[in-house]
Protein backbone atom coordinates (compact mmCIF):
# COMPACT_ATOMS: atom_id res chain seq x y z
CA UNK A 1 0.00 0.00 0.00
CA UNK A 2 1.55 3.54 -0.71
CA UNK A 3 2.16 6.14 1.38
CA UNK A 4 -0.35 8.72 1.38
CA UNK A 5 1.14 10.94 4.24
CA UNK A 6 1.75 14.57 3.31
CA UNK A 7 5.21 14.81 2.43
CA UNK A 8 7.24 17.19 4.82
CA UNK A 9 9.08 20.74 3.78
CA UNK A 10 12.52 20.24 2.96
CA UNK A 11 14.88 22.39 4.92
CA UNK A 12 18.30 22.17 4.04
CA UNK A 13 19.30 23.83 7.16
CA UNK A 14 17.70 21.76 9.29
CA UNK A 15 18.82 18.80 7.21
CA UNK A 16 22.40 19.91 7.61
CA UNK A 17 21.98 20.35 11.45
CA UNK A 18 20.29 16.81 12.09
CA UNK A 19 23.10 14.88 10.04
CA UNK A 20 26.11 16.68 12.21
CA UNK A 21 23.94 16.15 15.09
CA UNK A 22 23.28 12.16 14.34
CA UNK A 23 27.20 11.77 13.51
CA UNK A 24 28.22 13.72 16.38
CA UNK A 25 26.41 11.11 18.78
CA UNK A 26 27.57 8.45 16.89
CA UNK A 27 31.14 9.73 17.36
CA UNK A 28 31.06 9.97 21.04
CA UNK A 29 30.57 6.19 21.54
CA UNK A 30 33.81 5.44 19.47
CA UNK A 31 37.53 6.25 21.61
CA UNK A 32 38.93 8.95 20.07
CA UNK A 33 42.66 7.11 19.00
CA UNK A 34 40.11 4.17 17.99
CA UNK A 35 38.13 6.97 15.46
CA UNK A 36 41.13 8.39 14.49
CA UNK A 37 43.23 4.95 13.46
CA UNK A 38 40.20 4.14 11.25
CA UNK A 39 40.03 7.48 9.50
CA UNK A 40 43.86 7.39 8.96
CA UNK A 41 44.06 3.67 7.85
CA UNK A 42 40.49 4.26 5.37
CA UNK A 43 42.12 7.49 3.67
CA UNK A 44 44.80 5.60 2.53
CA UNK A 45 43.31 2.60 1.33
CA UNK A 46 40.78 5.09 -0.60
CA UNK A 47 43.60 6.92 -2.13
CA UNK A 48 45.35 3.86 -3.68
CA UNK A 49 45.50 3.43 -7.10
CA UNK A 50 44.27 -0.13 -7.57
CA UNK A 51 40.04 -0.12 -7.98
CA UNK A 52 38.83 -2.11 -4.58
CA UNK A 53 36.75 -5.42 -5.47
CA UNK A 54 35.37 -5.68 -2.03
CA UNK A 55 33.76 -3.40 0.89
CA UNK A 56 36.72 -0.85 2.63
CA UNK A 57 33.91 -0.45 5.43
CA UNK A 58 34.50 -3.25 7.17
CA UNK A 59 33.10 -3.35 10.38
CA UNK A 60 30.71 -0.87 12.78
CA UNK A 61 33.90 0.90 14.10
CA UNK A 62 35.20 1.33 10.34
CA UNK A 63 31.93 2.65 9.44
CA UNK A 64 31.29 5.46 12.34
CA UNK A 65 34.80 7.02 11.81
CA UNK A 66 34.37 7.51 8.14
CA UNK A 67 31.13 8.82 8.11
CA UNK A 68 31.84 11.56 10.84
CA UNK A 69 35.01 12.59 8.75
CA UNK A 70 33.95 11.95 5.47
CA UNK A 71 29.83 12.69 5.37
CA UNK A 72 29.76 16.50 6.02
CA UNK A 73 32.50 17.13 3.16
CA UNK A 74 30.06 14.63 0.58
CA UNK A 75 27.33 16.05 1.51
CA UNK A 76 28.39 19.62 1.07
CA UNK A 77 30.01 18.77 -2.72
CA UNK A 78 26.56 17.09 -4.02
CA UNK A 79 24.52 19.85 -2.07
CA UNK A 80 26.54 21.77 -4.59
CA UNK A 81 25.67 20.17 -7.25
CA UNK A 82 22.43 19.47 -6.75
CA UNK A 83 21.83 23.38 -6.26
CA UNK A 84 23.08 23.68 -9.60
CA UNK A 85 20.37 21.23 -11.12
CA UNK A 86 17.92 23.36 -9.23
CA UNK A 87 19.43 26.43 -11.26
CA UNK A 88 19.15 25.10 -14.25
CA UNK A 89 15.83 23.16 -13.66
CA UNK A 90 13.80 25.30 -10.70
CA UNK A 91 10.18 23.66 -11.63
CA UNK A 92 11.34 20.09 -11.77
CA UNK A 93 10.89 18.12 -8.68
CA UNK A 94 11.92 14.05 -8.17
CA UNK A 95 9.83 11.99 -6.73
CA UNK A 96 12.24 8.99 -6.91
CA UNK A 97 15.87 9.33 -5.83
CA UNK A 98 18.55 5.90 -6.34
CA UNK A 99 21.85 6.83 -4.92
CA UNK A 100 24.28 4.13 -6.32
CA UNK A 101 27.07 3.33 -3.81
CA UNK A 102 25.46 5.29 -1.15
CA UNK A 103 27.16 4.03 1.75
CA UNK A 104 26.01 5.58 4.94
CA UNK A 105 23.77 8.29 2.51
CA UNK A 106 25.50 11.14 2.30
CA UNK A 107 24.14 12.04 -0.93
CA UNK A 108 20.85 11.08 0.34
CA UNK A 109 21.04 13.67 2.71
CA UNK A 110 21.69 16.18 0.22
CA UNK A 111 18.59 15.42 -1.38
CA UNK A 112 16.47 15.58 1.30
CA UNK A 113 17.57 19.10 1.79
CA UNK A 114 16.12 20.10 -1.90
CA UNK A 115 13.62 17.93 -2.54
CA UNK A 116 11.47 15.36 -0.18
CA UNK A 117 12.06 12.41 -2.48
CA UNK A 118 11.47 8.48 -2.02
CA UNK A 119 15.19 7.31 -1.72
CA UNK A 120 16.66 3.90 -2.44
CA UNK A 121 20.15 4.27 -1.32
CA UNK A 122 22.39 0.83 -2.87
CA UNK A 123 25.52 0.04 -1.59
CA UNK A 124 27.55 -3.72 -1.17
CA UNK A 125 28.76 -3.01 2.58
CA UNK A 126 26.14 -3.88 4.92
CA UNK A 127 27.75 -2.38 7.77
CA UNK A 128 27.89 0.92 6.08
CA UNK A 129 23.72 0.64 4.79
CA UNK A 130 23.05 -0.38 8.39
CA UNK A 131 24.67 3.06 9.68
CA UNK A 132 22.96 5.04 7.26
CA UNK A 133 19.60 3.56 8.00
CA UNK A 134 20.20 4.46 11.76
CA UNK A 135 21.10 7.87 11.13
CA UNK A 136 18.19 8.14 8.99
CA UNK A 137 15.67 7.51 11.21
CA UNK A 138 17.23 9.04 14.38
CA UNK A 139 16.92 12.49 12.10
CA UNK A 140 12.91 11.70 11.77
CA UNK A 141 11.46 14.00 8.96
CA UNK A 142 14.97 15.82 8.83
CA UNK A 143 16.80 13.51 7.39
CA UNK A 144 15.98 11.02 3.78
CA UNK A 145 12.47 10.25 3.37
CA UNK A 146 11.19 7.03 3.15
CA UNK A 147 14.44 5.69 2.34
CA UNK A 148 15.15 2.17 2.02
CA UNK A 149 18.81 0.49 1.93
CA UNK A 150 19.49 -1.99 0.08
CA UNK A 151 22.77 -4.20 -0.71
CA UNK A 152 23.72 -4.32 -4.28
CA UNK A 153 26.91 -5.00 -6.05
CA UNK A 154 28.67 -1.88 -7.50
CA UNK A 155 29.47 -3.33 -10.86
CA UNK A 156 29.05 -3.73 -14.79
CA UNK A 157 25.80 -6.23 -13.36
CA UNK A 158 24.03 -3.41 -11.74
CA UNK A 159 20.41 -2.98 -12.79
CA UNK A 160 18.23 -0.57 -10.87
CA UNK A 161 14.36 0.64 -11.48
CA UNK A 162 13.65 2.99 -13.36
CA UNK A 163 13.49 7.09 -11.11
CA UNK A 164 13.43 10.30 -11.59
CA UNK A 165 17.16 11.26 -9.99
CA UNK A 166 20.64 8.79 -9.86
CA UNK A 167 23.27 10.59 -7.95
CA UNK A 168 27.09 8.66 -8.03
CA UNK A 169 28.70 10.33 -5.33
CA UNK A 170 32.73 9.58 -4.85
CA UNK A 171 32.09 5.95 -6.12
CA UNK A 172 33.77 5.95 -9.52
CA UNK A 173 37.32 5.32 -8.38
CA UNK A 174 36.37 2.78 -6.29
CA UNK A 175 35.39 0.61 -9.72
CA UNK A 176 37.50 -1.18 -12.75
CA UNK A 177 37.46 1.36 -15.98
CA UNK A 178 34.64 -1.19 -17.60
CA UNK A 179 32.84 -1.19 -14.70
CA UNK A 180 32.45 2.63 -14.25
CA UNK A 181 31.36 3.07 -17.95
CA UNK A 182 28.69 0.17 -16.77
CA UNK A 183 27.31 2.01 -14.06
CA UNK A 184 27.46 5.64 -16.01
CA UNK A 185 25.49 3.85 -18.16
CA UNK A 186 22.93 2.21 -16.27
CA UNK A 187 22.50 5.55 -14.42
CA UNK A 188 21.61 7.43 -17.74
CA UNK A 189 19.31 4.35 -18.75
CA UNK A 190 16.89 4.25 -15.48
CA UNK A 191 16.93 7.90 -14.84
CA UNK A 192 15.54 11.46 -15.67
CA UNK A 193 18.85 13.48 -14.09
CA UNK A 194 21.71 11.92 -13.01
CA UNK A 195 23.98 13.66 -10.61
CA UNK A 196 28.24 12.39 -10.38
CA UNK A 197 30.21 13.68 -8.03
CA UNK A 198 34.37 12.94 -7.68
CA UNK A 199 37.15 14.69 -5.73
CA UNK A 200 38.54 17.59 -7.44
CA UNK A 201 41.62 16.10 -8.83
CA UNK A 202 42.92 16.12 -11.79
CA UNK A 203 41.78 12.22 -11.65
CA UNK A 204 39.01 12.59 -10.31
CA UNK A 205 38.14 15.49 -13.37
CA UNK A 206 39.55 12.82 -15.56
CA UNK A 207 36.55 10.59 -14.15
CA UNK A 208 33.98 13.15 -14.98
CA UNK A 209 34.70 13.84 -18.37
CA UNK A 210 34.50 10.45 -19.14
CA UNK A 211 30.85 9.94 -17.18
CA UNK A 212 30.27 13.49 -19.08
CA UNK A 213 30.95 11.65 -22.41
CA UNK A 214 28.70 9.02 -21.91
CA UNK A 215 25.89 10.91 -20.40
CA UNK A 216 25.90 12.99 -23.56
CA UNK A 217 26.52 9.64 -25.68
CA UNK A 218 23.69 8.41 -24.04
CA UNK A 219 21.24 11.12 -25.06
CA UNK A 220 21.65 13.65 -21.90
CA UNK A 221 21.89 17.14 -21.98
CA UNK A 222 24.28 18.51 -19.73
CA UNK A 223 22.94 20.87 -17.08
CA UNK A 224 25.89 21.40 -14.77
CA UNK A 225 28.22 23.12 -14.61
CA UNK A 226 29.04 23.00 -17.94
CA UNK A 227 26.88 26.03 -20.04
CA UNK A 228 27.00 23.59 -23.10
CA UNK A 229 26.86 19.68 -24.06
CA UNK A 230 30.13 20.41 -26.49
CA UNK A 231 33.40 18.78 -25.57
CA UNK A 232 35.43 20.38 -23.20
CA UNK A 233 37.62 23.34 -23.79
CA UNK A 234 40.08 22.23 -21.19
CA UNK A 235 42.91 20.13 -23.19
CA UNK A 236 43.46 17.39 -21.54
CA UNK A 237 46.30 17.22 -19.25
CA UNK A 238 47.00 20.93 -18.97
CA UNK A 239 44.08 21.77 -16.27
CA UNK A 240 41.06 20.12 -14.67
CA UNK A 241 37.60 21.89 -14.06
CA UNK A 242 36.66 21.34 -9.98
CA UNK A 243 35.03 23.53 -7.27
CA UNK A 244 35.13 24.02 -3.99
CA UNK A 245 32.51 23.67 -1.00
CA UNK A 246 32.81 25.25 2.76
CA UNK A 247 32.60 22.21 5.16
CA UNK A 248 31.83 22.54 8.87
CA UNK A 249 34.78 20.64 10.86
CA UNK A 250 34.43 18.55 13.63
CA UNK A 251 36.65 17.33 16.75
CA UNK A 252 37.42 14.48 14.71
CA UNK A 253 38.69 16.82 11.89
CA UNK A 254 40.82 18.68 13.53
CA UNK A 255 42.40 15.71 15.48
CA UNK A 256 43.07 13.72 12.61
CA UNK A 257 44.59 16.66 10.92
CA UNK A 258 45.79 18.50 13.74
CA UNK A 259 44.43 21.94 12.25
CA UNK A 260 42.65 24.50 14.70
CA UNK A 261 40.43 26.02 12.23
CA UNK A 262 36.14 25.23 12.51
CA UNK A 263 35.73 25.07 8.87
CA UNK A 264 38.33 23.07 5.71
CA UNK A 265 36.91 23.56 1.52
CA UNK A 266 35.95 19.99 -0.32
CA UNK A 267 37.26 20.57 -3.41
CA UNK A 268 35.26 18.66 -5.90
CA UNK A 269 34.25 17.87 -9.65
CA UNK A 270 31.12 16.63 -11.05
CA UNK A 271 28.54 16.85 -13.90
CA UNK A 272 24.73 17.19 -14.32
CA UNK A 273 22.57 15.77 -17.07
CA UNK A 274 19.02 15.65 -17.49
CA UNK A 275 16.30 14.04 -20.39
CA UNK A 276 14.49 17.32 -19.99
CA UNK A 277 14.92 20.62 -21.30
CA UNK A 278 16.84 23.13 -18.91
CA UNK A 279 18.03 26.66 -18.68
CA UNK A 280 21.99 25.90 -18.28
CA UNK A 281 23.73 28.87 -17.20
CA UNK A 282 25.40 31.92 -19.94
CA UNK A 283 28.49 31.13 -18.55
CA UNK A 284 30.35 29.68 -15.37
CA UNK A 285 33.34 30.98 -13.36
CA UNK A 286 35.89 28.00 -12.93
CA UNK A 287 37.90 29.90 -10.35
CA UNK A 288 37.98 32.34 -7.59
CA UNK A 289 37.19 35.67 -8.44
CA UNK A 290 40.32 38.08 -8.31
CA UNK A 291 39.40 41.41 -7.12
CA UNK A 292 41.22 44.16 -7.93
CA UNK A 293 40.93 47.84 -7.09
CA UNK A 294 37.78 49.08 -9.13
CA UNK A 295 37.74 45.73 -11.16
CA UNK A 296 36.89 41.88 -10.90
CA UNK A 297 38.66 39.62 -13.10
CA UNK A 298 36.15 36.13 -13.97
CA UNK A 299 37.47 33.16 -15.57
CA UNK A 300 34.85 31.40 -17.47
CA UNK A 301 33.45 28.53 -19.09
CA UNK A 302 31.37 29.86 -22.01
CA UNK A 303 28.27 28.73 -23.35
CA UNK A 304 29.66 28.34 -26.47
CA UNK A 305 32.05 26.27 -25.46
CA UNK A 306 35.06 28.41 -25.07
CA UNK A 307 37.27 29.47 -21.89
CA UNK A 308 37.25 33.11 -21.48
CA UNK A 309 37.57 35.81 -18.81
CA UNK A 310 36.05 38.96 -18.37
CA UNK A 311 37.06 42.28 -16.80
CA UNK A 312 33.70 43.75 -14.62
CA UNK A 313 35.00 47.24 -13.28
CA UNK A 314 33.44 49.82 -10.96
CA UNK A 315 32.37 51.37 -13.93
CA UNK A 316 29.51 49.04 -14.70
CA UNK A 317 27.49 49.65 -11.34
CA UNK A 318 25.42 46.80 -10.57
CA UNK A 319 27.30 44.38 -12.48
CA UNK A 320 30.65 44.81 -10.31
CA UNK A 321 28.45 44.94 -7.35
CA UNK A 322 27.28 40.92 -8.42
CA UNK A 323 30.90 40.19 -9.20
CA UNK A 324 32.04 41.41 -6.39
CA UNK A 325 29.48 39.24 -4.59
CA UNK A 326 29.95 36.40 -6.96
CA UNK A 327 31.87 32.91 -5.80
CA UNK A 328 33.76 30.27 -7.45
CA UNK A 329 31.24 27.98 -9.30
CA UNK A 330 28.41 30.30 -9.88
CA UNK A 331 26.72 31.18 -13.07
CA UNK A 332 27.11 34.49 -15.14
CA UNK A 333 26.01 36.75 -15.26
CA UNK A 334 23.90 36.17 -12.51
CA UNK A 335 20.21 35.50 -13.30
CA UNK A 336 17.83 39.03 -13.11
CA UNK A 337 15.50 38.81 -10.51
CA UNK A 338 11.99 38.72 -11.45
Amino acid sequence: MSDTRPRPVPDPHLTADALRRGLAGLVEGLPPNRAAQAVERLIANYRGETPTNAPVLRDRADVVAYAAYRMPATFEAVRSALRALRAAAPGWTPATHTDIGGGTGAASWAVAGEWRTTTTVLDWAEPALALGRELAESAGDAGPYGARWERARISGALRIDATDLVTVSYVLKELTGADRTAVVAEAARAASAVVVVEPGTPDGYERIIAARDLLVAAGMTIAAPCPHSGPCPIAPGTDWCHFSARVARSSLHRQVKGGSLGHEDEKFSYVVATRFPVAAAPARITRRPQIRKGLVLLDLCEGAGDLGRVNVTKRQGALYKEARDAVWGDAWPPPEED
